[in-house]
Parts: C-alpha cells; structure tokens; sequence
C-alpha cells in the first residue's frame, strides 16, 4: 500500500467532492472512509486510475451518509443522480482547497488548525504542538471549525497571511522529520509566490529553502540531531541558500517587513557563516527584536534569549530566559544549554536530563540524554 500516494491525492479528491456540492465535513467523512476501502482493496486489486477509484468511493460514500441523515433531505433532492465513476482530471486543487478552508466565517486560527487537519494531513496531537496546547483543547476547535462551515458555499476564499499560516506549519511538520511533506510544502508556496506578488509570499518561500538547504546535514548516519553549529557546512545546498536569499533580499528592498522575512533574514545569517564561530550574533539579535515587535511570540522570545547568550554571554542570555515561563516548549533545554556555556555544569546535567523527559520527539530526547551523560561523564 503506497501511503505517500494516498496522501497526495487526498487534497484533490476532498476538493472534487467540494465541488459537486458537498458540505466540507461531510466530503471529509466520506474521503476518510474511501481512504480505509483503499487500504482495504488495494493491495489485492489496485485500480488503473487511483484518483478516480477514490473520487467514485467517497462521493457513493458522501450519498449514502446524506441519504441516511434525515436533517439533509433537502439537499438530497437536489442531487439528480450519481455521477459515472472515471478518469478525473489531473487537476492539482490543493493550493485552492487551502485558500477555501481559510473561510471568512472561521476566525484565522480555527481555519489553520481546520486546514492542517483536513488538507495538511497532520493529526491533532501534532496541530496541538504546533499551537502549544492540549491535544482535546485543538479536537475541540476543530471539531467547532467543522460545524461552523458544515453547509457554508465555499465561494469566498481566506486571505493570503492564513493560507501562510498552514505553509508554514506544514513544513515546519515535515522538516522535523518527513521529508515529502516539506517538499510539499516549498512546491505549493512557490505556487502561490507565482500567483500572487507579496512581499510576506516571498519571505516564507526563502525561509523554507534556507532550512530546507540545511536538510542533509541535521543528522548523523544513525538518524541522531546533530545541532547547527555541529553540522558539517559542506553539506548544504548552495544553490538552495542563493535562492533563499535573493528572494529574500527582494521582498526586503520592498520595506514591507513581516514576520516571514525577518525570520528568513535569521536563517540568511547562520547560512553566510562560513563557520558557526562567525555566525554574526549581534545582528541575529536586532533581527529577533524586530520579530518579537511583529509577533510577541514567546517562542521568538526564547530563541532571542539563546542568540544574546551568544552575542553578549550565557548570563547575558540567562536573564533574557528568565522573564520567560519555564513552562515554554525547550525552555529547560535551552537553559541547560545557556549553563554550560557558562561553566555551571552540574546545574547544566541536570537540566538535560530533565528536558529530555519534556522532548517532544524521540530524536531530541536521545540528543538531550547524551548531552546529560556527556557532562555527567566530565564530572566524575
């Protein structure tokens, strides 16, 4: 069974059902349970034509789910027949299904978390991540995005800065870990930086390939972390890097600054190092400035706190952290990290090896744990 494939075409069978009429949640239900039939029938009878195996599926599966619910009738007689089962056109929709899901009736961020779990194929413990809260606070929200646009025309789509919003998401996602999804994500935003001229469109597709040029190098050959000023810089994608940054240096010129290209100009920065002892510090923290004034982020804040303990000093950078909660994602990390630089290496250990109870991923807890027995090591 080829998972990759049945992911990439669920975006255009979801917007095929859209299409014909169908309320989003329900087209959503009915594309689920094409996709469990797939998983079922495919691997002893794989179809010639699998985009339109599973646009007969769902859409049959949609019809009976309104023939079922009486509250629906009405839209059951306008539906004259069912439609032949086919070919359908290799039309890719996804880039338009983003832009519909950002509905104007959905505030921003219930129409991300909507759009990430419908479109992005994310779950809701990874949305959930991504937004900093529980996992049934984000099912609950979702589940209210979905009742709000249940029977909506999708005719009016979301602006551009939400349609962002989920790029961004998706390939932070996939850059953690999956590969292809963070592909996906850079070939729909040049997509969108094709369609439409915006400085903000611009800024996101530099940041993407300035991270994404780092790809190669961001783990070892057993699969672990390997940290920024620890990766081999021979690795990186130059092409990519030279991209992202004429890009980036565009849209700058432009003084339409947003929170995309001040991130990408950070990214910019640690990509012109030659070596990460010449990384330029002092201007990566001006940079931060600007995003905490855009964003007022906490996470902006955090990763600020690490570039003054680089520019000015780990105690330096040890007061920045501690006018944050502690109880932000890495923030024990970064304090261990922020300790040992300066010299506190007990205290360092220690908060290692907590942060590495609270990693969110098994690669970053294993990297944490070595660095704890690493110091506990020099310590004995």
């Amino acid at each position: 069974m080829d998972e990759l494939l049945l992911r990439s075409l669920t975006p255009s069978v979801l917007a095929v059902l859209v299409r014909r009429g169908a309320d989003f949640a329900a087209a959503e239900d009915a594309v689920q349970d094409a996709l469990v039939e797939a998983v079922r029938v495919w691997p002893s009878e794989a179809p010639r034509d699998p985009k339109g195996w599973l646009v007969t599926v769902a859409w049959r599966r949609f019809l009976d789910a309104t023939r079922a619910d009486a509250s629906r009738r009405r839209r059951e007689d306008r539906l004259d027949e069912e439609p032949a089962p086919g070919p359908a056109p290799t039309v890719d929709d996804t880039l338009q299904l983003y832009f519909l899901c950002a509905h104007p009736s959905l505030t921003p961020s219930s129409a991300v978390a909507l759009t990430l779990r419908a479109v992005g194929g994310l779950t809701t413990r990874q949305i959930a991540r991504a937004y900093l809260v529980p996992e049934a606070t984000m099912a609950q929200r979702i589940s209210r995005a979905k009742r709000t646009v249940s029977g909506v025309r999708f005719d009016r789509p979301g602006d551009v800065s939400t349609v962002l919003r989920v790029l961004y998401l998706v390939f932070n996602e996939g850059y953690s870990g999956d590969v292809d999804l963070a592909a996906e994500a850079i070939r729909l935003t040049r997509q969108l930086a094709a369609a439409i001229d915006h400085p903000e469109v611009a800024g996101l597709l530099a940041l993407m390939l300035l991270h994404h040029a780092r790809r190669a190098s961001r783990t070892g050959p057993d699969g672990s972390l390997v940290p920024l000023a620890e990766q081999d810089r021979g690795r990186w994608d130059t092409g990519m890097i030279a991209e992202g940054v004429g890009i980036l240096q565009a849209a700058l010129a432009r003084d339409r600054l947003g929170e995309f290209q001040a991130q990408a100009a950070v990214a910019a920065l640690h990509a012109d190092a030659p070596t990460a002892e010449e990384t330029d510090w002092v201007q990566i923290v001006e940079w931060y400035d600007e995003l905490a004034g855009l964003t007022d982020s906490p996470v902006v804040r955090l990763n600020r706190a690490v570039a003054v303990g680089e520019a000015d000093g780990p105690r330096a950078g040890l007061a920045e952290l501690a006018a944050l909660s502690d109880a932000l994602p890495r923030h024990t990390a970064v304090a261990a990290y922020l300790h040992e630089r300066d010299g506190d290496l007990p205290t360092a250990a220690r908060l290692y090896a907590e942060a590495a109870h609270k990693a969110p991923t098994l690669a970053e807890r294993d990297h944490l744990t070595r660095q704890a027995a690493r110091l506990n090591a020099d310590l004995r």
